[in-house]
């Protein structure tokens, strides 16, 4: 555009001496016009910013016309359209290749350019906002019309990507925080959710449908923008208001977590686990939704393996971030706290009588990958996620208190310092079995107590920082086995270790200092005056 075609726009409207919209709708049809012949990025340039010009020097009885038509709010939501599409980000040509980083290499440049007209626009409509020149009304309108458009501008631009610096993602902040003004929301959840307390519909919706187009099974992968932006909104949308949404995420999430890269698959069941933990239970058991969660999620556990060591990271500017995974991820601790949670939805507790045929299916599986595995980070995962399974069994766990005592004795013969997270989650797993299903521990007595002497011994050794806390959890569970055996294990034998082990053998109730060291004898002291009857002790769950 030329500069004198430019000032010729300008001077054709007179600000704040009509209030009529025909000005604003020709001035407004002008500049889109002019934009979109402009074929090289220095003249479209040109024309933003004329356009922020004018957008910051017109009256607000000009721009907002009292009983604005539909036709100018439609013009004015095509001429943001038309600027989007300045800082729009290339697509690949193909489903397995992502965008090259040289191709992004102009887009922050365009988007301050863009974020310059939005926010002029945006501190107008503000201002209307607290001074109305016209209808309320019609002016909440327009923001409703505009506010998706400018959403999901911002939110593409916020995150910390190959197509953003920290300029465009500091002017993509200030527009999100101008966007959550004009909707009258305090935060992002606010903003995108809505405040049923003033019966106020939030943007995820509409901004959800301006956004669904691109995901679909031929599209969404050559826009690398897309699976974030719907990962960041999806997850700042909880209960209750997600439910209204199922229909659209539900299927999208399962799309992100079917795709062969790594990346895509963690990031996919994130989703899915917001959705389940977000979600009534019985509208994720409508149309057999939780069924085929369970067989994906069932299946992913053995179908891909491997760690993901790439960050994709959802942090923004002023505090309200949101980030999706850890640097390093791997299968299992991501699809077991979700298949676990699920677990839950599929098996109706109100059913009589309960199978739990699915927990005995993940349990057993849990148990089996537990038995063979030798790297160290899996075992963490494995141990914590048992934790949760077996709290959440309950009494079922007696079905499998034969191979789970062999886990438990094998694992707390490894130790994995200096975190020690394994062995300690693997003794919160023995407490809440021992809590749980005490009647049936008795036969189990002497493998477990064994075990955990040995264990205090060799922890009592050790210089961990964790020393302290991990002979306290040994105590508490030979505590238990105290109460559950109805005192048998002060008379449980065991053989010396000074003298050699070839002389006789001693049971619990006689060992002194010189058998064992003095950490190890001040716990056993503490075991034993616990009383034997099982009635005496509150922290025993009598199975119902």
């Amino acid at each position: 555009m030329e500069a004198m075609e430019v000032s010729d726009i300008l001077q054709e409207v007179t600000f704040g001496q009509s209030a009529d919209e025909s000005g604003v709708f020709a001035a407004l049809c002008r500049f889109q016009s002019r934009f979109e012949s402009e074929a090289s990025p220095g003249g479209r340039a040109r024309v933003l910013q004329h356009t922020a010009e004018l957008l910051t020097n017109a009256s607000l009885s000009w721009l907002f016309p009292e009983g604005e038509s539909s036709s100018l709010r439609r013009q004015y939501l095509k001429l943001l359209t038309s600027f989007v599409s300045h800082a729009a980000l290339p697509e690949s040509d193909t489903d397995s290749d992502a965008p090259p980083a040289r191709s992004y290499e102009g887009i922050p440049g365009r988007c301050l350019e863009v974020c310059a007209v939005f926010l002029a626009l945006s501190a107008q409509i503000e201002k209307a906002l607290v001074n109305p020149p016209g209808s309320s009304a019609s002016l909440g309108t327009l923001v409703r019309t505009l506010a998706p458009t400018l959403c999901l501008f911002c939110i593409t631009h916020l995150q910390k990507q190959p197509w953003s610096d920290a300029a465009s993602r500091s002017r993509a902040s200030e527009l999100q925080a101008a966007v959550q003004r004009m909707s009258g929301s305090g935060s992002p959840h606010e903003m995108l959710s809505g405040s049923p307390e003033e019966e106020r519909t939030g943007l995820f919706g509409p901004v959800l449908d301006l956004l669904l187009p691109d995901l679909t099974k031929s599209r969404w992968k050559r826009k690398p923008s897309v699976k974030l932006v719907f990962s960041w909104m999806l997850l700042q949308v909880a209960r209750p208001r997600l439910a209204e949404h199922l229909e659209k995420v539900f299927p999208a999430s399962l799309l992100i977590s079917d795709d062969y890269w790594l990346e895509n698959k963690v990031l996919g069941v994130k989703c899915l686990h917001h959705i389940v933990l977000n979600v009534p239970a019985a509208d994720l058991r409508q149309f057999n939704r939780a069924s085929v969660l369970h067989h994906m999620l069932f299946s992913s556990l053995h179908s891909f393996d491997g760690t993901l060591a790439q960050v994709i990271d959802l942090q923004v500017p002023c505090g309200w971030s949101v980030r999706v995974f850890y640097l390093v991820v791997n299968a299992p601790q991501v699809v077991l706290p979700c298949l676990i949670d699920l677990l839950s939805v599929i098996e109706n507790p109100a059913s009589v009588p309960r199978t739990s045929k699915h927990f005995d299916q993940v349990f057993r599986h849990i148990l089996t990958y537990m038995e063979m595995e030798h790297k160290l980070d899996l075992r963490r995962v494995y141990a914590e996620n048992l934790v949760v399974l077996v709290e959440r069994m309950g009494v079922w766990i007696i079905r499998h208190l034969k191979r789970l005592e062999r886990v438990i004795v094998g694992y707390l013969e490894v130790s994995d310092a200096p975190e020690e997270k394994a062995r300690l989650s693997i003794l919160d797993a023995l407490e809440k079995t021992l809590r749980i299903a005490w009647p049936r521990v008795e036969r189990r007595l002497e493998a477990l107590a064994r075990s955990l002497l040995r264990f205090l011994v060799d922890v009592s050794s050790s210089t961990s920082p964790l020393r302290e806390q991990l002979m306290e959890k040994a105590s508490c569970c030979l505590m238990l086995l105290e109460c559950s055996s109805r005192g048998k294990l002060q008379q449980l034998a065991f053989l010396r270790t000074s003298p050699p082990p070839s002389s006789s053998q001693t049971v619990l109730l006689e060992v002194d200092s010189s058998c064992v060291p003095g950490p190890v004898f001040r716990c056993i002291q503490s075991v034993l005056c616990i009383p034997g009857a099982v009635g005496s002790s509150p922290s025993l769950t009598v199975p119902s």
